[in-house]
């Protein structure tokens, strides 16, 4: 039913990165930028791990910060209309449903262990209905689906039977098109080519506008890789065997936006990390763990780290 590994090319180096991105979570809440108690139980050997520098975990504390508070947002938006929501993103109490999308090498991954800990199957519902589905690539409970599948391929194959289609009585569609759904994109667009990742926005607003459902979108991603620091970071992933296809098509703060405008959203915005830490984030916050706001603000400028990411938020 899903490719075969390697089927379509970049996917290992692609799954790669995913892991850097759990180091990264995980050295954040070492170091106290972050709480989440559940992380250490998704990063393999966890306590062996050595933390990142200071300036790293400060960029892994604004990109959280600034996503979670978008997504807060709109579940407080949906509460306030007296709706649920659906979501891939954060779990929340008034979720609906929240639906991660993966290769099946990191949803195996994943789902095990999730099954493994009682700390985390604890918080999917009644333990008696998390399981796994799928030979073990996928995971099933009453708040929380975890899907195996590559998002590059035509979503009307890979994606349709699996969220709006019912698997039987016991097992209906996971999601309801009539409900307000956020897409959450964490350097996911800017690894699949325009192609593929035009495909899948389009296809998500055509099946919310023919249930007249509301769909949102947050992205982080990469953009802007013409400069010296940009191909610095290009280089690197060419060396790990990763191309940014879909960051060279936006390379600007406003492109990002308009590109959602031109899939048939009503509203976008974009915001670079430098840009959300300077007017969201609490100088307090920042000084809390070492930082003088001057001495950031310096190396923010004199690095260029945050100028090359991207968050974005449509409706």
């Amino acid at each position: 039913m899903f490719p075969p590994s390697g089927a379509q090319s970049g996917g290992a180096p692609i799954r790669a990165t995913d892991n850097d991105a759990a180091v990264a979570r995980l050295s954040a809440v070492q170091k106290h930028y972050l709480q989440d108690p559940y992380i250490k139980h998704l990063v393999p050997r966890a306590h062996l791990l050595p933390p990142h520098p200071p300036l790293i975990n400060i960029g892994t504390y604004v990109r959280t910060a600034a996503i979670d508070s978008l997504v807060d947002q709109w579940l407080q938006l949906a509460s306030n209309a007296g709706q649920k929501c659906q979501i891939a993103g954060s779990l929340e109490d008034n979720l609906q449903v929240y639906v991660e999308v993966d290769f099946p090498e990191i949803t195996t991954k994943k789902a095990m262990a999730i099954k493994k800990h009682k700390e985390l199957v604890s918080l999917l519902g009644d333990p008696s209905q998390v399981s796994l589905a799928q030979g073990g690539t996928a995971l099933r409970s009453p708040k929380y689906y975890l899907i195996p599948t590559d998002i590059r391929r035509p979503p009307s194959e890979m994606l349709e039977s699996f969220l709006y289609s019912s698997f039987d009585a016991e097992h209906p569609a996971i999601l309801d098109p009539s409900i307000p759904t956020l897409l959450l994109f964490e350097c996911v667009l800017a690894y699949m080519s325009p192609v593929d990742s035009s495909r899948l926005l389009d296809w998500f607003v055509k099946v919310q506008q023919k249930h007249n459902g509301v769909l949102g979108c947050i992205v982080y991603e990469m953009f802007g890789l013409n400069d010296s620091f940009g191909r610095v970071m290009v280089n690197n992933l060419k060396e790990r065997g990763i191309s940014l296809p879909g960051a060279d098509p936006y390379p600007t703060v406003e492109n990002l936006p308009n590109r959602f405008l031109q899939t048939g959203f009503s509203a976008a915005h974009g915001l670079t990390l430098k840009e959300i830490r300077r007017a969201y984030i609490e100088p307090s916050e920042l000084e809390r763990h070492g930082f003088p706001v001057e001495t950031l603000s310096f190396l923010l400028t004199k690095g260029r780290t945050g100028s090359h990411t991207l968050n974005s938020w449509t409706k």
